[in-house]
């Protein structure tokens, strides 16, 4: 089993999570996301395989979320996607694919789902 992590060290969630992945022996590869966002493909392939809308990615306490209004409900996906690439702590963490799914790792323990 591999799997691929969107992760930030300075994320709890995010740090718990890969401890998941130790203790079950799964190899992964660590996609720093904030140094190397993903690009708006990549963004829409996850938006799919999670099953959810942009708008549900975003983490809604980021200082940012409340300086681009991205509250604003008119904003279309494209405006959503455009926000996250430019601003990619709005993405919300860990994101981890494997090849049983793809999950968002909060709680952490969303993770044994998919492993």
């Amino acid at each position: 089993m591999s799997a691929k992590i969107y992760h930030n060290p300075r994320c709890s969630k995010s740090r718990n999570t890969l401890a998941i992945l130790d203790e079950k022996g799964v190899n992964y590869d660590v996609i720093h996301y904030l140094d190397t966002p993903p690009n708006k493909a990549e963004l829409k392939e996850l938006l799919i395989e999670l099953g959810i809308p942009a708008r549900e990615l975003l983490r809604t306490g980021e200082a940012e979320y409340k300086e681009l209004n991205l509250k604003n409900e008119s904003l279309s996906e494209d405006e959503i996607l455009d926000a996250m690439i430019n601003h990619p702590k709005l993405i919300e963490r860990p994101i981890v694919r494997t090849e049983k799914g793809t999950i968002i790792g909060r709680p952490p323990e969303n993770v044994l789902s998919i492993i």
